[in-house]
């Protein structure tokens, strides 16, 4: 058992968020590990969905908690028809302006689809990331990551970023 454990650790990566890099909107490189300790919302987002008002409840959750070791990440996406087009300086520049968004946004990829990221195949595969299969249904749908790197919960789209059992999550 131990044996074969290993094995799919070995073979499927490693079952933490901690072991990956991306590229942030501003094209730097953006490290997963220095999160260590931390809880982490991982949120897709798009500037032309219904649900992009959710911006603003996102960044107040932020500032209520970013102090509290809790990190909000944004990851621009387009996979829903079309809703984000913009590129990612255009992407800041709206949620800068119009919703004040100052937690970390990375740059624009795919959630789903034969060209997903390698991040979003990490989060919502069981044989990756050790704990559930996660279905993205559209943008803002929310991944929770424990202070040990673990996907532990998510909440679907309609989910209000400040829905108590976030917020009891948050502060336990």
């Amino acid at each position: 058992m131990l044996v074969s454990l290993f094995s799919m650790v070995m073979t499927h990566g490693q079952n933490n968020i901690y072991a990956f890099k991306v590229k942030d909107i501003q094209g730097q490189d953006f490290d997963f590990s220095t999160l260590k300790g931390k809880k982490i919302m991982v949120v897709n987002t798009a500037s032309e969905c219904g649900l992009t008002p959710q911006y603003e409840k996102l960044q107040a959750l932020y500032d209520a908690y970013k102090d509290k070791n809790f990190v909000i990440i944004g990851f621009p996406s387009s996979d829903f028809l079309n809703q984000e087009p913009g590129n990612d300086k255009e992407i800041m520049q709206f949620c800068t302006k119009n919703y004040g968004v100052t937690f970390p946004m990375m740059s624009k990829i795919h959630v789903k689809g034969k060209n997903k990221a390698d991040i979003y195949k990490w989060l919502t595969s069981k044989k990756q990331n050790g704990t559930k299969n996660i279905t993205i249904l559209w943008n803002f749908h929310k991944i929770l990551i424990d202070e040990k790197g673990h996907v532990v919960d998510e909440f679907i789209p309609t989910t209000s970023p400040d829905n108590d059992k976030i917020i009891d999550w948050i502060t336990q």
